[in-house]
């Protein structure tokens, strides 16, 4: 069944990510908070503390430093919910990678904003760390293509029979191995885990402001927030891309199982590793992204 040329299925995830992915990131955060407390010998918050804190931080006076501030904060929540609308639907990787990239920029530029010595240092770290990532993102979308013929994770039955994710025969990791493991590497970036957490602080005992959002209050702080927890959920969600294939349910179940794993990997390194600099990062990074895809590339010519 289709409305307006797109299947039941496709409305279905957009609206899911659209309501559904707060409420999870929101779940999420709570537990990498109460699991980091119990790393580290702690009781930790009570598991929905985030949605208390989001709350608290909507109630408060909006002290913005100017109104370009908020706008950029507005479109980095766009850009990040349109993104995930169209991966969750079974669109374009690649247009969704771009789309997500298009709204880091503007919270790049929404620190730069503010014109706070702190908050600009931070933001020149947020570039560093797109300028880390990007390379290998752009590698997985590649090789995807390579691999299936097509950027599209899921097509409408009407649409032209070109290749996609939620059809194939094998996971994409099948023939991505290299890349994959590139691609949970600069996860951690994505995610703002330490040893690559430089543009902002996830722990309290990290640094004495907050890095790119050292201006940010209120309302506009909330609505990072809520970005977050929507950037997280997209994350997974491309995580999950690499063991799907047309199995039905049982795919979809290996790919939650497969994210969540990855995701308590994130956090295990994220109280386990020191913070490094953003040139080892960005340096280690590139290396990655060179080594991993060029070899995944030529194991695809051959196989």
């Amino acid at each position: 069944m289709e409305i307006f040329g797109f299947s039941i299925w496709s409305i279905l995830g957009l609206i899911a990510f659209l309501v559904i992915a707060p409420f999870v990131g929101c779940i999420l955060a709570g537990l990498d908070r109460k699991i980091t407390a119990g790393m580290q010998g702690r009781v930790g918050p009570r598991l929905l503390q985030p949605w208390w804190d989001f709350r608290k931080l909507l109630a408060k006076e909006d002290a913005t430093v100017n109104g370009a501030q908020d706008l950029y904060v507005w479109l980095y929540l766009v850009f990040v919910v349109l993104s995930g609308m169209i991966f969750f639907a079974g669109g374009n990787f690649l247009l969704c990678v771009f789309i997500q990239t298009l709204g880091a920029l503007f919270f790049i530029l929404a620190g730069y904003s503010s014109r706070s010595p702190y908050a600009d240092l931070g933001a020149e770290r947020e570039t560093v760390q797109v300028m880390s990532y990007e390379p290998m993102v752009l590698l997985v979308a590649i090789g995807m293509f390579m691999a299936t013929g097509s950027f599209a994770v899921a097509r409408p039955p009407s649409a032209p029979p070109v290749a996609d994710l939620l059809s194939a025969e094998m996971p994409l990791v099948r023939y991505l191995p290299l890349i994959f493991i590139g691609f949970l590497y600069v996860l951690t970036i994505k995610l703002r885990k330490s040893p690559f957490d430089i543009s902002m602080a996830q722990h309290a005992h990290q640094e004495i402001v907050r890095g790119i959002v050292t201006e940010f209050s209120g309302r506009t702080l909330a609505l990072v927030e809520l970005s977050h927890w929507y950037e997280t959920v997209l994350f997974l969600g491309w995580t999950g891309m690499f063991v799907v294939w047309a199995g039905g349910w049982i795919a979809g179940v290996v790919a939650v199982i497969v994210a969540l794993v990855v995701w308590f990997l994130e956090i295990w390194i994220d109280n386990n590793f020191a913070r490094f600099k953003w040139e080892t990062m960005l340096r280690s990074a590139w290396w990655v992204a060179l080594v991993a895809g060029t070899l995944n590339i030529v194991y695809l010519l051959f196989i």
